[in-house]
């Protein structure tokens, strides 16, 4: 069988230990052929391809990024785009696909996988707000950064008397706000799920100071104030119609400033979350979804995507997970709007 592979969307962590699990175990043990597809899915959209075998596939464990490049590219934004890709396909002999993405990417492959396309997805984003699956790789790796970056301004917070924030990403789920500001010892923790008092977070920064410590905030990029509209920054949509989001932490460090009278400053992590190489669990897991993802293929099991249950990695309907988000709920972690550590 001749298999397309592509990775779409944002890049992350253990993109590249996917793409070497399905290729080493696709060619050495079934005898699968294998093609890259460039950006994403720009790389069908416009027939862009690249040798994708075992040599191609060695030392990349530990490489962030992907080889293959990745794009946000919506063949269902571009005028015929959908019939470019399939003729394409068929052009280039491709049996099977396997995407490996996140919401938007895996959205594309469930719908072209109703047009006909075999279509394995493979969950991947920093944001683990894929459902049907407990975790996403590229998750632990971008947590583990947020983490190490507040266990180090801790130190500058107390030493210059400042309230430190910290914006992550997360436009719509606030999980690597979450775990990373309870693994990091933050004071306060606004996510997106929970629209939060601006009184209540200067009471908590005010209430920090009064104790003789410097308080640290975690922000997600998409947290908004309680009753107000989103103080980001908005910088456009994407090929997807998302808004583009940033500037929460520095507008929450200017309100601060001006009701408390307390110094604060931001730092803004970025695409620093997505960069580097992955954390052992994310090496393991994008591994073993690589694995699962190759022997799908094989079973011509086609429309499902590979998830993490627990320990074991199942295969779930690809409209399962794309249908709606994963985000943080009261049940999981207690109804509050602002969590104080």
């Amino acid at each position: 069988m001749r298999i397309g592979v592509l990775t779409g969307g944002g890049d992350c962590p253990g993109l590249n230990a996917v793409i070497r699990a399905v290729v080493r175990k696709g060619a050495g043990m079934h005898g699968h052929e294998f093609v890259g597809f460039r950006d994403g899915w720009r790389g069908p959209l416009e027939s862009i391809t690249m040798p994708l075998g075992i040599a191609e596939v060695r030392g990349i464990l530990p490489r962030g990024g992907t080889i293959l490049g990745s794009s946000r590219t919506n063949p269902f934004g571009v005028e015929g785009g959908v019939q470019k890709v399939v003729d394409n396909l068929h052009t280039l002999g491709i049996d099977a696909l396997i995407a490996i993405g996140g919401e938007d990417t895996l959205g594309v492959a469930t719908k072209l996988h109703e047009r006909g396309v075999n279509v394995i997805g493979v969950p991947k984003t920093i944001d683990n707000d894929l459902n049907a699956t407990d975790y996403t790789f590229g998750f632990d790796t971008a947590v583990n950064i947020a983490m190490e970056a507040i266990d180090r301004l801790h130190t500058t917070a107390e030493s210059h008397h400042r309230a430190l924030i910290v914006e992550v990403m997360g436009r719509h789920a606030g999980w690597i706000a979450l775990h990373a500001g309870m693994a990091g010892g933050a004071n306060v923790i606004l996510l997106p799920e929970f629209p939060f008092s601006l009184e209540r977070v200067c009471a908590y920064v005010e209430s920090r100071f009064q104790a003789h410590y410097a308080p640290i905030i975690v922000v997600a990029e998409g947290a908004t104030p309680d009753g107000g509209e989103n103080a980001t920054v908005d910088k456009g949509l994407d090929a997807f119609g998302h808004v583009r989001l940033g500037g929460i932490g520095e507008w929450l460090a200017g309100e601060i400033e001006k009701r408390t009278g307390k110094e604060a400053r931001t730092t803004v992590l970025g695409h620093i979350q997505r960069g580097g190489t992955p954390t052992a669990f994310d090496r393991m897991l994008a591994t073993r979804f690589g694995l699962h993802a190759v022997d799908a293929a094989t079973d011509h099991d086609w429309g499902k995507m590979v998830a993490l249950r627990g320990t074991d990695i199942v295969r779930v309907p690809l409209a399962d997970a794309t249908t709606q988000l994963k985000v943080v709920t009261p049940e999981l972690y207690g109804e509050a709007e602002v969590f104080f550590g």
